[in-house]
């Protein structure tokens, strides 16, 4: 049967539906997405010339163009990452912690990247640590807003936290705390790229966790569909790991 041979309100009916579908194909191609990140490198950072670089935002700019989808990467302190992409329509956040409290929040992409928590002391100290529990009785490093940060606190722990993590190897070496809570990539040689080897030493890993992009619960599900078609795709031909091996050689000196 011909278009001209359908009954007048089928033809409607039909050309309702096919103006729909363009109209969700427009808006997922015409969406530009806001998304955030803090500094913490060398995940994410800011290279000499401004550019927001490290190994998650490359993945995340790749599942982007993969995706083909507009976006803007802005560097913020942490707690105006998560803020802005709870707040904001457009907005998502990396590399953030896929928490019970969290999930309700968000739409979830990835996961970007994976990560332990490890409990990190100075080396002049000695600490036998077989649990967290062990830990309770000491001054413990974290950051503000951070998922690390929360877990400690809502456990009871005494937390020290700080505007950002790079202060808490500092905080640790001067004896201001006793602990530093990193979360440090699988296998990362964070310690020896930043000289801190001999001087900062791993004494308990207390979680593994996937780290994701965090999408406002406005974002469209189109969108969050092609994101998570797009990392798997990605991890699946290789780019991710390539993406990450990259990244062997980075130190802060390096980056300077």
């Amino acid at each position: 049967m011909s278009i001209r041979q359908l009954p007048r309100a089928a033809l409607a009916v039909t050309l309702l539906c096919a103006a729909a579908m363009t109209d969700a194909d427009t808006r997922v191609e015409s969406a530009s997405l806001y998304i955030t990140t803090e500094t913490a490198a060398p995940s994410s950072m800011q290279d000499s010339e401004g550019k927001v670089v490290g190994i998650s935002t490359d993945k995340v700019r790749a599942a982007m163009e993969r995706a083909g989808l507009a976006y803007t990467i802005e560097l913020l302190p942490w707690k105006r990452a998560y803020a802005a992409a709870r707040d904001r329509p457009d907005a998502c956040v990396y590399s953030a912690t896929r928490t019970p409290e969290r999930e309700p929040l968000f739409k979830w992409v990835g996961p970007v990247d994976s990560a332990e928590w490890v409990l990190m002391a100075h080396a002049n100290r000695r600490f036998s640590l077989r649990t967290l529990e062990d830990a309770r009785p000491y001054r413990i490093g974290t950051y503000n807003g951070d998922a690390r940060d929360d877990f400690l606190r809502s456990r009871g722990f005494r937390v020290d936290s700080a505007p950002n993590d790079l202060t808490n190897p500092r905080k640790l070496l001067l004896g201001r705390i006793d602990l530093w809570a990193a979360s440090l990539r699988v296998g990362s040689p964070v310690l020896e790229q930043n000289g801190w080897a001999g001087q900062i030493v791993p004494v308990l890993v207390f979680n593994r966790v996937d780290v994701f992009l965090a999408c406002n619960r406005a974002v469209p599900d189109e969108v969050i569909g092609r994101l998570n078609a797009a990392f798997l795709a990605l991890e699946r031909d290789g780019t991710m790991r390539r993406v990450e091996r990259s990244y062997d050689q980075w130190s802060v000196q390096s980056a300077k």
